[in-house]
Parts: C-alpha cells; sequence; structure tokens
C-alpha cells in the first residue's frame, strides 16, 4: 500500500508555531508519512513586521520553507493546520488560504481527509481552544475526519491539549514536553489515515 501523504500547513509570524509545525513533520515522518511541510503566505505589511525584530528574523529563518498551495490539500490524506491565536481565532493568513479551498471543496476532493490542527497563543488561557474548535468547523464542512491528540498518551498529561497540541508564548520556546506532544499528535493522524487508507484498498 501507498504511504499516507501529510500535509502540514501552518502560520508563523516569530517562530513557535513553526517550531511545532517541525516537530509534528518528524512525527509524521517516523509513522511512515511522505511529508509536505508548508507556510502559508505572508499577508502582514512590511511596516508591521519591521516594528518586531523577532518577525522579521524568522522570516529570514524560513525563507527554504516551501509555501502553501491549494494543491498541496488535493494531495494530502491528513492535513495538520498550524496557528498562532488571534483573539481566539486562527490568523488571517491561514483563513485567507482556507479560503482558496472552493474548488476541491465542490468537487468532492477535500472530503474524507484526516484533520487535526494546532496552536500557540502568549497566554495559556489565550484563546487556544476556540482558535482549534474553529478550525474543527472547517473541517466539519469539508466533511473531514477530525483526529484530536485526547489523552492517547501520557505526554497529554504533561501539557494537555485533547484538542490539539498549544502552546503558551510568554513562557518562551515550546518545551520538549509540547513538542513531544506535537510529535504525537502527528503519529496519531497518520496512524488513523494509513488503516483509513488500507481500509479503502481492501474494499
Amino acid at each position: 500500500m501507498e504511504p499516507v501523504n501529510a500535509a502540514i500547513i501552518y502560520y508563523s509570524a516569530t517562530g513557535n508555531v513553526h517550531t511545532l509545525a517541525r516537530a509534528a513533520a518528524e512525527g509524521a515522518e517516523k509513522a511512515g508519512a511522505r511529508v509536505r511541510l508548508r507556510k502559508v503566505a505572508e499577508l502582514a505589511s512590511a511596516t508591521a513586521i519591521k516594528a518586531n525584530p523577532a518577525w522579521g528574523r524568522h522570516i529570514q529563518d524560513t525563507a527554504e520553507v516551501v509555501e502553501a498551495t491549494i494543491e498541496d490539500l488535493g494531495w494530502a490524506d491528513a492535513v495538520l493546520f498550524g496557528t498562532p491565536t488571534r483573539f481566539g481565532t486562527p490568523a488571517s493568513a491561514l483563513t485567507k488560504f482556507i479560503e482558496g479551498a472552493g474548488a476541491l471543496w465542490r468537487q468532492g476532493t477535500i472530503a474524507d481527509k484526516v484533520c487535526s490542527a494546532f496552536t500557540s497563543s502568549g497566554t495559556a488561557h489565550g484563546g487556544q481552544e476556540s482558535t482549534l474548535l474553529a478550525l474543527g468547523n472547517v473541517f466539519y464542512h469539508w466533511g473531514g475526519i477530525i483526529v484530536p491528540p485526547g489523552y492517547t498518551d501520557p505526554v497529554q498529561f504533561e501539557t494537555g491539549n485533547p484538542y490539539g497540541t498549544s502552546h503558551a508564548a510568554f513562557g518562551g520556546a515550546p518545551s520538549e514536553a509540547t513538542l513531544r506532544a506535537a510529535h504525537h499528535q502527528a503519529r496519531r493522524v497518520v496512524d488513523i489515515a494509513a488503516a483509513l487508507k488500507a481500509g479503502r484498498a481492501a474494499a
């Protein structure tokens, strides 16, 4: 059987979500998936970026990361979205990318994909769960199969957000436990996508 195609598509301003995305990509690869790690296009003005040195530095540091296209969604069996919270909702850059998926939705080719999400906010209660739930609404409309991490690994009791891996940025960079949670979440997504793919092939 062909391996699972996993698209990890994210937006990151200063690097925390990028770090989570890389951990997720590693987890997906270790689960046997073919992985596309993709960032969405930056929408912010040069003035806004210049006002935050960490923002500009992150853009330079990740210049080699390929920009996501809608074709990446069509290619994927499993999709993981990553985003910082913006007042309890996904960042506009990721939202704009998602809004470009209308053609795939109309064709029915975006349905039945295994879907999950992860996030970062400034504080521990800064809108993490509402952001992940908002992405869940997207997956409902697609007819996606939502696979959260739940409490399916001991690491979830250390950092635990059963909705999806979450990081509080004011505490610094993602901890080792948080990276392990992202790794586990992606492995779980790939494992379930592989089981579904095998079942469909057998049918």
